[in-house]
């Protein structure tokens, strides 16, 4: 987990992270920062998945480096500890146009984390729910903001949207899903202009999931639109379990503008992720064991199908979070 004493590991000349925990922690606002929500989700577990969100968002303010200086501006990333410190940023307050939403551990409703048990079992106090319920509205009913989400944040999206809702995997599932999996692109996402242009309609991603997402209608509402189901046993046509689905498109209908994907594509290659552990472990934010047990995931990315999964999760994660920080470098 991010610490504040490390948030300037991550500074660049045009970037930096700031972590809020309180309200002490938000930082005034300044007319030449661009600030962007990560909505962490992790409940201070120690995980992967949170960095890698703020090095792709470093990433994408160095691609657009050339005209954050022209304009003389700069980004700054203000990580919100959601569940556990119920740091949820008001939208009304239009200091965000782009929220990005990590994984976490725990039942998607805060209301069944009763107790601690395990490295998955959480005590939590739901009443964040509510001001982040009004934050996904806000973003919705905004046609100049964003919000992309995995793992954690998909399932919340879909209950706050009640497209669908979180149902354990059991036994006849094999349990907790880890892994490379396969996702199956619904109709709609081949003709959707963001996505049609995957070479077939079964893709690789990185799973982690204790919980799948079941729609709660055959039919989903208007301006929804289900992009991809986990695949069916036999692999090539969709299961029950929804994956990715837009909860709201961009204007000009180009690209999803409110999404969220039951699966990690914030995980890059191995390479970054064994940099992510080994920085995670030299600022003391994680121990040697939590080291050597997410660094069994190495050689699953490193598997046949890595360069395809790291397309795919461009697409779906990577590329949305470089065109919005593009676009708000080239308006500021």
């Amino acid at each position: 987990m991010l610490e504040k004493s490390h948030a300037q590991d991550w500074r660049t000349e045009r970037f930096e992270v700031v972590r809020v925990e309180g309200p002490n922690d938000v930082p005034p606002r300044e007319p030449w920062v661009i600030d962007v929500a990560l909505l962490d989700m992790n409940h201070n577990f120690p995980n992967v998945g949170h960095d890698a969100v703020i090095t792709l968002v470093r990433d994408a303010t160095l691609a657009h480096d050339d005209a954050l200086a022209r304009a003389g501006r700069r980004v700054r990333l203000l990580s919100y500890e959601v569940r556990e410190k119920l740091m949820v940023p008001d939208h009304a307050e239009g200091r965000h146009r782009l929220y990005l939403g990590t994984g976490g551990p725990g039942h998607l409703d805060p209301r069944h984390n009763t107790h601690k048990l395990g490295v998955q079992e959480i005590r939590e106090d739901p009443s964040w729910e509510a001001p982040l319920w009004r934050l996904f509205e806000a973003v919705a009913a905004d046609e100049d903001a964003a919000l992309f989400g995995v793992c954690h944040t998909f399932g919340l999206l879909c209950r706050w949207s009640g497209v669908a809702q979180p149902h354990l995997r059991g036994p006849e599932k094999g349990g907790h899903r880890s892994g490379v999996g396969t996702n199956v692109l619904t109709e709609q996402a081949i003709e959707h202009p963001w996505f049609s242009g995957f070479a077939h309609p079964s893709v690789p991603v990185l799973d982690s999931r204790y919980y799948d997402l079941l729609p709660t209608s055959p039919v989903f509402p208007a301006g929804v639109t289900p992009i991809a189901y986990e695949s069916s046993q036999a692999g090539d046509r969709p299961g029950e379990a929804l994956t990715m689905v837009e909860l709201a498109r961009e204007r000009d209908g180009s690209a999803p503008r409110v999404f969220g994907v039951n699966s990690h594509p914030e995980i890059g290659s191995s390479n970054r992720v064994r940099a992510l552990l080994d920085r995670m472990l030299e600022n003391g934010t994680i121990t040697p064991e939590v080291h050597a047990e997410r660094s069994a995931i190495l050689p699953v990315l490193r598997d046949d199908r890595g360069a395809e999964r790291l397309l795919v999760a461009r697409r779906v994660f990577g590329d949305l979070v470089d065109r919005h920080v593009g676009r708000l470098a080239r308006a500021a």
